[in-house]
């Protein structure tokens, strides 16, 4: 069984590695997996050649040996992925909570061990919501219910000018997308707009969680960052970003009413179409600070 050979590696690699093990992070793997595949296709003329195109791969987490979700992953960063997961649905609290994070490619699967289990899972995972987008995945339900206690920093700004280096950035990233395409990039930035975290998957529900992952990892807060997608902001976004503490999400692309509606409640600054000098503000506006020198004289 998958869950049973995860488990035998794990306990493998502690005793290798138990003087290494720090009391409050837990032990991860580093499992690797090519992130593109080669294909060959024909076009209109009927002439042949090799591309590539992202790969895809199932992982189906197990917590204490116990079946929870399958994803469907590329596979860049998949210990940070099942992190920002478990995180996000807010089945663990604490990083300190979780002992081990073990992935095994050879039976896509991960073995996530906590140290005291995780209270009520059946009834906290019996009722599922399917999200919208490419990479379609599911989130627990309950998860607005959360949404009323998030305060996000009020004295929270944005320069137009960082707004525009974060556009550059993205513009000008390596990137599976322009070797292969069909995939959605998310990234962290801070508030001078240096990039921290970039991240690709087949979904960008899962490259959100792989960041939140990677800022827990590292303790880092959300309330000087700014998130961008080059996916749609819909409300599964919108939350996630909520819950990482970020005021700020940009998108490539646009959002959704009930994104909308979420960002509006807890004055968050929505940003969509921001390609260029363009973009779009659609709430938080008093977050953003406009820089008109920046721009050419209308004529």
């Amino acid at each position: 069984m998958a869950a049973d050979r995860c488990w035998q590696r794990w306990r493998i690699e502690v005793i290798e590695s138990s003087f290494d093990v720090h009391a409050d992070r837990p032990l991860l793997s580093a499992a690797i997996a090519p992130l593109t595949h080669e294909v060959e296709v024909l076009d209109e003329r009927g002439r042949s050649s090799i591309i590539a195109i992202p790969a895809e791969r199932p992982l189906t987490v197990y917590v204490d040996k116990r079946e929870l979700v399958t994803l469907m992953t590329l596979g860049a960063n998949p210990e940070a992925l099942v992190l920002g997961f478990l995180r996000n649905q807010r089945l663990v609290r604490s990083l300190s909570d979780i002992v081990s994070v073990q992935v095994d490619w050879s039976v896509d699967a991960v073995a996530v061990t906590t140290r005291n289990g995780i209270a009520d899972i059946e009834e906290r995972t019996a009722k599922k919501v399917v999200t919208t987008g490419c990479g379609q995945g599911s989130v627990y339900g309950g998860l607005m219910d959360e949404v009323d206690t998030i305060v996000l920093p009020a004295e929270a700004r944005m320069r137009q000018s960082v707004l525009y280096r974060i556009v550059d950035t993205i513009r000008t990233q390596s990137s599976i997308y322009k070797q292969a395409g069909s995939v959605h990039g998310c990234a962290l930035f801070d508030a001078q707009g240096t990039l921290l975290h970039f991240i690709e998957d087949v979904g960008r529900h899962n490259a959100v969680d792989a960041i939140a992952g990677k800022m827990w990892l590292d303790d880092m807060h959300g309330d000087d960052k700014i998130f961008y997608t080059t996916g749609r902001l819909t409300s599964e976004m919108v939350i996630k970003g909520a819950q990482m503490g970020i005021p700020f999400l940009l998108s490539r692309s646009g959002t959704t009413q009930m994104g909308h509606m979420v960002a509006d409640k807890l004055n968050m600054s929505l940003l969509a179409r921001c390609s260029g000098k363009h973009f779009l503000l659609l709430t938080g506006k008093d977050r953003l600070v406009f820089e008109p020198e920046l721009l050419s004289p209308i004529t």
